[in-house]
């Protein structure tokens, strides 16, 4: 079987295209695509540093044998040209799409043949070759255009057909190549020698695919035995493999008495599969993989056959933005209403609310800084109406007093300020056209009355929208824990054990037109017979203990209500403002300024966090994290008739820019890892 890192590289190579890959004159969308991206090839190509980028791919691709490719600059795609990825998904066929210029078609032959198939043979048209890499990834490519195409497939089916059709016995017919409507074609006249060329590519295949599941179900056999009974992995060692017994595994200490129940029990010999059963999944395989393949060809057919006109909606565009290093736009709506949930049956509607909420174009623009990483992201209804209710949602009121709460000490905040009455109107959009057809009518009714009974203005009143949350800090606690230790007749035995923890030191705070309401729900808690035992009152504070649980994070908590705000907080302290730095002026300003905003120091959470890293690799992991890790921040607002969040992830550390600083990430958790394995050996 082919290993799971070399598997992962060849497809992270092609998806390079993230950052690099892909120019074509043209490029036609179909009209079931859910995914669309475009990368701006020509800056991100200057922000990659190769020198340090392929030395990090060959180290990682050593001990795969058949990785025999290390220089991933060179692999003849052009990667200082604009590229276009799409996915596309239906009942039968999901896919994802990339086509990519070559700059150097020689060097990617030689790239292709490095990480295909051994004994794998290419396919040749009349204006391109193909090869299939992986039973769902294929690769097309002409003089200087190429294509990457991962496709699965799935035979669909009702849920009221009670499993009538004994999928595994399919076998392939004209209209199981017709399923999907995007890639119905004239049916060709029948070429025997055609076929008699796919039977052989499918022995080749079926039989290089039982010997790697047969030498890796040996191996997890060997693993499982030799965990059992010296808790641990064998060292490793060099040594040609066999399919007998390894002395390696050769058992060094007593045998261990029989498992309790069959299900406990692992046997040293493969069991064969029932024959008929085997070929009925072969059988099936075949056929899914000629499917499979048909569409990819088909596909294929018409991008090399097309006049290389771009197709994309005017709604795919809205927000994109030409000097962003990675554009995305995503149809969540087509996600949810036609992917995930469509199979589900029809009495459980799941496309109502959520599918509503959903039916939106969502696009983001990625930008590669120099000290940070941008992410600007754009969200608008597909219905009018139903915008304008969630964009009235955003244009609350500003509260200074709660910003005040804000300091350059904290961990991190959360402020709202958004309209809390205009919730009611966007829920009764989202209610009023979701229900079933047959009782929109009542639907419509409820929803009616709804509004009659509940005072809105009144319960905008308790709490009018504006709010923040603020991460103070983190502290430690001694706590007590059981846990279970066992002789040597496996005799379980209960332990009292102690251990530190952190817990988060905190404010939640909430602005409110009515503090008698809040202050009776106090009172009520603390005269109440059932909540008086853990509340109480002491002046101005009520205060919340649990006396029986003293190990939890949380024991005690303090409310008030204080000048129209509500507090809720793990210290009293914590609510007297103090004097604030220039910067956390500024971000009193922001948080005043918009709906939504945030930010999140993680060096100084991780900073807290020490106590729960315990073994050499955990602490290795924690030291690059605290080396590295930037501080986030984000805004939301409502925007050129969408709802717009920018987030910054400021980096610290040394790199070139915001893109290396991640490859520098991904490099020092490599060594990390190798480090451990070592110490681990020795």
């Amino acid at each position: 079987m082919k290993s799971l890192f070399f598997k992962t590289q060849t497809i992270f190579i092609f998806l390079f295209g993230f950052m690099l890959v892909f120019a074509q004159n043209g490029l036609k969308i179909p009209q079931n695509s859910v995914f669309y991206m475009e990368v701006n090839g020509k800056q991100l190509n200057q922000k990659v540093n190769w020198e340090k980028f392929n030395p990090l791919l060959k180290e990682m691709g050593k001990k795969d044998k058949k990785a025999s490719w290390n220089d991933y600059s060179k692999t003849g795609i052009k990667y200082d040209a604009t590229q276009y990825h799409y996915a596309t998904m239906n009942d039968s066929v999901k896919s994802y799409n990339m086509r990519f210029a070559l700059d150097n078609q020689n060097k990617f032959l030689e790239f292709i043949n490095s990480i295909k198939k051994k004994g794998q043979e290419v396919t040749k048209k009349n204006n391109y070759s193909y090869i299939d890499i992986d039973n769902d990834v294929f690769v097309a490519w002409s003089e200087n255009r190429a294509v990457l195409s991962i496709i699965n497939y799935q035979k669909p089916y009702k849920w009221d057909d009670d499993y009538a059709v004994d999928s595994a016995v399919a076998v392939i017919d004209s209209t199981a190549v017709a399923i999907d409507s995007a890639y119905v074609e004239e049916e060709k006249p029948f070429d025997y020698k055609e076929e008699i060329q796919y039977l052989k590519d499918d022995i080749k295949y079926l039989k290089q695919s039982i010997k790697d599941n047969n030498a890796e179900i040996l191996k997890l056999q060997k693993d499982i035995k030799y965990l059992e009974k010296h808790h641990k992995y064998p060292e490793e060692k060099k040594e040609p493999e066999v399919a007998v017994e390894d002395s390696t595994y050769a058992p060094k200490v007593e045998i261990l008495p029989p498992p309790i129940s069959r299900e406990d029990y692992y046997e040293d010999e493969s069991h064969e599969l029932d024959s008929s059963y085997q070929k009925k999944m072969d059988s099936l395989n075949i056929e899914e993989f000629k499917i499979v393949k048909k569409f990819a060809e088909d596909s294929f057919d018409q991008y090399f056959n097309s006049n290389k006109e771009i197709s994309v909606t005017k709604d795919m565009l809205s927000f994109r933005d030409p000097n962003s290093d990675v554009f995305i736009y995503a149809d969540y709506g087509k996600i949810i209403n036609d992917g995930i949930y469509k199979k589900m049956p029809s009495n459980f509607n799941f496309t109502g609310i959520l599918g509503k909420l959903y039916n939106s174009n969502t696009s983001y623009n990625l930008y590669f800084d120099k000290d940070k990483v941008r992410l600007v992201n754009n969200y608008q209804h597909k219905d009018s109406e139903t915008q304008k209710n969630i964009s009235d949602v955003y244009k609350g009121k500003k509260n200074k007093k709660l910003a005040a709460l804000i300091n350059d000490k904290s961990i991190g905040y959360y402020v709202m300020n958004v309209d809390g009455s205009k919730y009611f109107d966007m829920m009764y959009g989202m209610l009023k056209n979701s229900g079933d057809s047959g009782y929109q009518k009542e639907a419509e009714l409820v929803i009616e009355t709804m509004k009659i009974v509940l005072d809105e203005e009144a319960i905008a009143k308790i709490a009018p929208g504006n709010g923040i949350f603020v991460l103070n800090e983190l502290k430690s606690k001694n706590v007590e824990y059981t846990d279970y230790d066992y002789d040597e007749n496996y005799n379980e035995k209960e332990v009292k054990k102690t251990k530190d923890v952190m817990v988060p030191d905190f404010t939640f705070a909430f602005a409110t037109e009515n503090e008698n309401y809040w202050k009776r729900v106090f009172n009520v808690l603390t005269s109440n017979k059932a909540f008086a035992k853990n509340f109480s009152k002491s002046g101005e504070f009520y205060a919340f203990k649990d006396e029986k649980n003293k190990n939890t994070y949380v024991e005690q908590l303090f409310f008030t209500v204080k000048d129209g705000i509500v507090y809720v907080t793990t210290s009293k302290d914590n609510i007297n403002t103090n004097n604030q730095s220039e910067i956390s002026k500024q971000w009193m300003k922001d948080s005043s300024k918009y709906p939504l905003s945030g930010r999140l120091n993680i060096q100084k959470l991780l900073g807290g966090l020490d106590k729960e890293f315990k073994s050499k690799s955990e602490k290795g992991t924690l030291d690059i994290l605290r080396k590295n890790a930037g501080e986030v921040y984000f805004k939301t607002e409502s925007k050129a008739g969408s709802i717009q969040t920018e987030m910054n992830y400021n980096i610290k550390s040394n790199s070139e820019n915001s893109l290396m600083y991640f490859f520098d990430l991904i490099e020092d958790f490599y060594k990390n890892s190798q480090t451990d394995k070592s110490s681990k050996t020795l």
